[in-house]
């Protein structure tokens, strides 16, 4: 990589087989490995639209717009579980034909998780036409179980999956009010950022959380005018989700509290565990984001950490929590890796993901209903390595790299386009 006068480097050791690979990630992806990569991810959606039960999460939301255009409440469906909001972002859906939606909702859905991996990789300044941006989305596609069973049900969480790096990166370029507004637009459609309010707190950026908060819940406010009985969100719908749904979602669930009495352990004793590892991870965020200033942190890491350490919080408590929840932090994490000392530099956290690769061959029993372990595993996996990691300390070397004519610079180099390096943000 060509470097520009006066940037400043991290050290590594030169010719180490991790840094040739981290180089030759880097590097532009030629055409044929883009038409093959698009192929992978078209090859997703086509067999998707092809199977039975697609878009069987989406069509919850789809049906409570046609009952609101029928005249009729969504809440009368205990399966609609989302704010008034939602009702009417779902409108367009509901007057689309089935077959237009059979081939477009795969489409979009790997539309918006390819848009939260392009603004991961642009927080982490990673060349947009690289092999790690082409093929690393390929093989997600390919590998990561969740993505594709996220793309077959339609769940609107790749709405929040696409949120969360795009506000991440507005936030780091001081774009708090944006970041905001893209916040409160996905917990309209979906309530599931509403933990990285505590982000805009810890930043003491009280604009862009009040726009976080003000855009769903005016969206709702006109949601619930135009609905019969809209009360029933709180006092039907909201008991059914805090009770973690029923006897259908339980196999699913990945949560602690759903899993560990399946294992055996009282429920008071899951309850407790939960909000044990919830409140370690809630200390450890809050000592990520204070641990400023260190060599090598030009920001981003330290902002993506601390978000993805809110949500995996929140993901330990929440019923339920359902394995392609991970897809809203797993963009921002595989992105770091381009950053020395990020969690995918351990090789502890590829082997909290491995219950979550297609191509391993597990039991029988650990498919279908009993899929809610290793989903588990991989939750609070990652949740221990990231707190380990917030509560470590991170230190990087830097060296200074000169050239004839240009003054020295106290910055990082990013870590593969050094010209974008300059417009960064240091928090």
């Amino acid at each position: 990589m060509g470097l520009r006068p006066g940037i400043w480097l991290v050290k590594r050791e030169n010719g180490g087989p991790g840094n040739r690979l981290l180089d030759w990630l880097l590097r532009p992806a030629s055409r044929p490995w883009q038409l093959v990569s698009l192929a992978v991810v078209l090859g997703v959606c086509v067999s998707t639209s092809l199977r039975e039960n697609w878009g069987s999460d989406n069509a919850f939301v789809v049906k409570a717009a046609q009952t609101l255009l029928a005249g009729g409440s969504p809440y009368e469906d205990k399966r609609f579980l989302y704010l008034p909001s939602a009702v009417l972002m779902a409108v367009p859906e509901a007057l689309l034909p089935t077959a237009v939606l059979r081939w477009s909702l795969p489409v979009a859905m790997s539309g918006l998780l390819g848009i939260g991996w392009l603004a991961a990789l642009r927080m982490f300044s990673v060349p947009l036409r690289s092999r790690f941006a082409v093929v690393g989305f390929a093989v997600l596609a390919l590998a990561y179980k969740p993505y594709v069973n996220l793309v077959l049900i339609g769940n609107w969480t790749a709405i929040s999956a696409a949120a969360l790096p795009v506000a991440l990166l507005l936030a780091h370029r001081r774009s708090w009010a944006a970041a905001g507004l893209v916040v409160g637009l996905a917990i309209a459609c979906k309530p599931m950022l509403v933990p990285i309010g505590l982000l805009f707190v810890l930043a003491r950026q009280w604009r862009g959380l009040a726009v976080a908060v003000l855009v769903p819940l005016g969206v709702s406010l006109l949601g619930a005018l135009m609905m019969p009985s809209p009360t029933l969100f709180f006092t039907k719908t909201l008991p059914f989700l805090l009770q973690g749904q029923d006897a259908y979602a339980l196999p699913w669930d990945a949560s602690p509290i759903a899993v560990l009495p399946r294992l055996g352990v009282p429920q008071p004793v899951a309850v407790l565990v939960a909000f044990a590892g919830a409140g370690a991870g809630l200390w450890a965020a809050w000592t990520r984001w204070r641990r400023t200033g260190e060599e090598g942190d030009a920001g981003e890491l330290r902002l993506a950490e601390t978000a993805c350490m809110v949500m995996l919080t929140a993901f330990l408590v929440s019923r339920p929590s359902f394995d392609h929840y991970l897809l809203v932090v797993l963009p921002l994490l595989l992105a770091s890796a381009v950053r020395p000392g990020s969690m995918p530099r351990s090789p502890w956290f590829w082997l909290a993901l491995t219950p979550q690769v297609a191509l391993v061959p597990w039991p029988s029993e650990l498919a279908h209903k009993r899929r809610a372990f290793k989903d588990c595993a991989t939750l609070c996996g990652l949740a221990i390595l990231l707190v380990r990691r917030a509560l470590g300390s991170g230190r990087v070397i830097l060296g200074q790299v000169t050239t004839a004519g240009s003054p020295p610079r106290t910055e990082p180099e990013c870590a593969a386009t050094p010209a974008e390096s300059a417009s960064r943000t240091a928090f």
